[in-house]
């Protein structure tokens, strides 16, 4: 195993989610230090509705360009609270270290800025893939995980 590096361990997000992780895979489909960010790939419209998304975004990142007003809610929506972080880190750690040259946990910047594309709503084509954790033999995560990965040369 390389590093876990907390890139803003004194960083706490302003609500209970805000955590993201990406991890770099040593080989993976044939390719060296794949990079893959996970992410949640569902949440419940009660969660969604709960947040004072008045104070959690911010202005867009480009005034002058058409975005979808729910996509920055997605972004925050795909990350992961504390105790999630805490499980994944320790299900990687004992399933995957011997694979895996590091891991990198850190905060969304707040307020999120309008605009921002969230990573459940790019789609698998060509060198642009989805790992569905949960559909992974020996997954002991009480809630799915999904990590998109583009592979490069």
């Amino acid at each position: 195993m390389g590093n876990i590096l907390l890139e803003n361990p004194e960083v706490y997000p302003p609500v209970d989610r805000g955590y993201t992780i990406k991890i770099v895979i040593t080989r993976f489909r044939g390719y060296k230090d794949v990079e893959v960010h996970l992410f949640r790939p569902n949440w419940s419209k009660e969660e969604e509705e709960a947040y004072d998304w008045n104070e959690l975004l911010g202005p867009p990142i480009d005034p002058s360009k058409e975005f979808d007003p729910l996509s920055s809610r997605k972004v925050l929506l795909e990350t992961f609270t504390f105790e999630e972080k805490e499980q994944i880190l320790d299900y990687l750690l004992n399933r995957y270290s011997d694979h895996l040259k590091s891991i990198i946990v850190d905060v969304l910047n707040f307020p999120i800025p309008l605009g921002l594309i969230p990573l459940s709503s790019i789609e698998p084509q060509g060198s642009i893939g989805i790992i569905e954790f949960e559909n992974i033999p020996n997954y002991t995560l009480s809630f799915p995980v999904h990590g998109l990965y583009i592979l490069k040369k």
